[in-house]
């Protein structure tokens, strides 16, 4: 009883009892319960951890229970990162036979004082999902940070997609000038490699520094030569050169105290085109959830948000992506189109569709049960892997943990 009215208290997931089309998910039901016992009003005290496209069905699911309820709800979510979760606020109040008709700020705390007798104001519709996206990641980012006792970061800017992302990121939600960039050229390093990165770098205002890592590699390839003699000298002489970065990075962090963050994207992550020690090395993976295709998406919101400013340069969304690892790299030389590999990867991950279905969506069955053998294989390197910020229904880390040393794969012959 509050002030004169009988007010129901659920928690969480205490109305999410139906799923988006009506069905009964839990045999209990504690909206009917509350009602039943003379709720006039509906308060969910919440902690709904944000995914892409969740606001849009959470809101329609919480307007159908008022109307079904006959008593106000009033939705207080969470706001702020806890390691790999963001929560993203969005808290709002759905009258029975109105709907929405309030909502609170999304990705910050706010104080939203509604008249539930008034003539409710329309309410806009949530935010574009790739402007959810970008708010989720820099919140994400920024409460990590700060929680773990970090004031600044450090990354590799190697002139791709994926690190300008992070970069661009990191920078609106620390300060640029709390963005420390490395851009680590080797010999086989492309001129717009640096131009690229170093553009980047200015438009945002983050300091920066270039130290070539070819002197390295080659001692590295000189005291190493004996033991690479009859093995497969070429895939570790790749290898050395991120993890050359990767050293340099971490020398870096733990000279100056910054918290090192990893550039590897869900596509990478899934099919193991990442070096363990090397550009996996970090705390923090921003974007390790985020698809590759997807990540150019996120870009051009970024730059959208930059209001007329120079951002992440248009050289950088459209150049062929490539680890430059060897003369003439580029991704497509062991992976499939972007967009048909994360096709495959969003309906195996995120949707558990068994190789069967992802093939009868029209994939070719071979690529198919490859991708999903890559997939399988590459367990050992994601449960070593830099925390995910969790911005999907299934991301990797601990929402998706299988077997590294199992004898059973689906796609085995």
């Amino acid at each position: 009883d509050i002030a004169g009215s009988r007010v129901g208290i659920t928690v969480c997931e205490d109305l999410w009892d139906t799923d988006s089309l009506g069905r009964e998910l839990y045999s209990d039901d504690p909206i009917g319960k509350l009602t039943d016992a003379g709720a006039e009003l509906i308060v969910n005290l919440a902690a709904s951890p944000f995914e892409m496209g969740k606001a849009a069905r959470r809101e329609e699911l919480f307007a159908r229970q008022a109307a079904r309820s006959g008593a106000p709800i009033v939705y207080v979510n969470q706001v702020g990162g806890n390691d790999e979760l963001v929560f993203d606020g969005s808290s709002g109040v759905f009258h029975p036979a109105h709907g929405m008709i309030a909502r609170a700020k999304s990705f910050a705390e706010d104080l939203c004082v509604v008249d539930l007798d008034a003539l409710p104001a329309e309410v806009p519709p949530p935010a574009e999902p790739f402007a959810q996206l970008s708010a989720a990641l820099k919140l994400g980012i920024a409460d990590y940070v700060r929680k773990c006792g970090f004031t600044s970061v450090v990354l590799g800017l190697s002139g791709g997609i994926d690190s300008a992302v992070v970069a661009a990121l990191a920078a609106d939600a620390l300060g640029p000038e709390n963005v420390h960039c490395l851009l680590m050229p080797s010999k086989y390093s492309s001129d717009h490699s640096i131009s690229d990165s170093v553009e980047l770098a200015e438009n945002y205002g983050m300091p920066y520094e270039i130290v070539p890592i070819k002197p390295m590699h080659d001692a590295f390839s000189q005291s190493l030569a004996t033991l690479l003699d009859g093995g497969n000298a070429e895939i570790a002489d790749e290898n050395i050169q991120a993890r050359v970065r990767g050293l340099t990075v971490m020398a870096h962090s733990n000279a100056h105290g910054h918290l090192a963050l990893a550039t590897g994207n869900k596509s990478e992550l899934a099919v193991g085109y990442c070096t363990l020690y090397g550009d996996m090395c970090g705390g923090l993976a921003p974007i390790g959830d985020v698809l590759k295709t997807d990540t150019y998406t996120l870009a051009r919101q970024l730059n959208a948000e930059r209001d007329g400013r120079p951002g992440i340069p248009e050289h950088i969304l459209t150049k062929p992506p490539s680890a430059e690892l060897k003369p003439g790299q580029v991704d497509q030389d062991n992976l499939p189109e972007y967009d048909v590999l994360d096709d495959i990867l969003r309906r195996a991950i995120e949707h558990e569709q068994p190789a069967d279905a992802i093939i009868a969506a029209g994939h070719d069955p071979a690529l198919v049960r490859r991708i999903l053998s890559m997939t399988d294989r590459c367990e050992f390197k994601r449960q070593q892997a830099a925390r995910v910020l969790k911005v999907s229904c299934r991301a990797f880390g601990m929402g998706r943990r299988v077997p590294i040393a199992q004898r059973y794969r689906e796609t085995s012959p």
